[in-house]
């Protein structure tokens, strides 16, 4: 697989102050690289830097073989999408406006749209499960329907990379699934490569090819789903004890000592 997006040696933060150091990473055409860690471990930080959006403080990153910081945001823009945590908020915006967003970086003169460009857009509100969402008011719609319009945005960006910042924090279990199943058809269909920062570790072991630890400032080396998220790993990772794993992955019924869920 060709390798679409690299950092070597990368050390990220801001106004020159490291956030999170040591990161090496490959991102390969067709293959999905989740980030992990415990909240305030650097995951938007590094995801911001490997987008262009902040500069290293130190180390480099290319953009299909090209260093990052040479690159115009229309160049980056035609090869990367992006989905961050930040709240989108544009006024008088429908969803489909904010999906035609997308084709910043294809559009001409004017940013006049083409037949063509409609086209994609209207596919890709097909694909994100929004079409039905088209002529609504952006701001008037839940978290979860946003989170799926701004899905659609970035597939109408026709990315080869596409980096996404917990995207099913706002989702519930059927349409967090029906987001990884549209990420997964985008890697094997278009070869896509994909960067995610995740929490649920679980769907992080089914869907992810490699992963990346992240904690107190420091990254690790690019690991299978299996050695990543095994039990131990897990553990030291989010300072869990055994007791507290197994209640959360089903292996025993409560907490030794004192159960979290209270009834009514």
């Amino acid at each position: 697989m060709d390798v679409l997006v690299s950092a070597e040696d990368l050390c990220a933060g801001y106004d020159g102050k490291a956030v999170v150091s040591g990161l090496n990473l490959e991102l390969r055409r067709g293959g999905i690289t989740a980030l992990i860690g415990p909240n305030g471990s650097g995951k938007s930080t590094i995801l911001k830097t490997l987008a262009g959006q902040l500069p290293p403080v130190s180390g480099r990153v290319f953009l299909k073989g090209r260093g990052l910081g040479t690159m115009s945001e229309r160049e980056i823009a035609s090869v990367m999408s992006v989905m961050m945590t930040e709240r989108v908020d544009p006024e008088l915006m429908t969803c489909e406006d904010v999906v035609s967003v997308g084709r910043f970086p294809y559009t001409g003169f004017m940013g006049r749209l083409t037949a063509h460009d409609r086209d994609v857009i209207r596919q890709a509100l097909e694909t994100a499960h929004v079409f039905e969402l088209k002529d609504r008011d952006f701001n008037r719609i839940s978290d979860g329907q946003r989170q799926r319009v701004l899905l659609a945005r970035a597939i109408c960006q026709e990315p080869e990379v596409l980096i996404m910042d917990e995207p099913t924090g706002f989702l519930d279990i059927r349409h967090k699934l029906e987001l990884l199943q549209v990420l997964m058809k985008m890697v094997r269909e278009r070869g896509t490569a994909v960067l995610i920062s995740m929490h649920e570790i679980e769907l992080t072991r089914k869907f992810a090819d490699t992963v990346i630890c992240l904690k107190d400032g420091k990254a690790g080396p690019a690991m299978p789903p299996a050695d990543a998220l095994g039990r131990g790993a897990v553990c030291r990772l989010f300072d869990l004890d055994e007791d507290q794993y197994d209640w959360l992955y089903g292996e025993k019924q409560a907490l030794t000592g004192s159960d979290p869920v209270q009834g009514d």
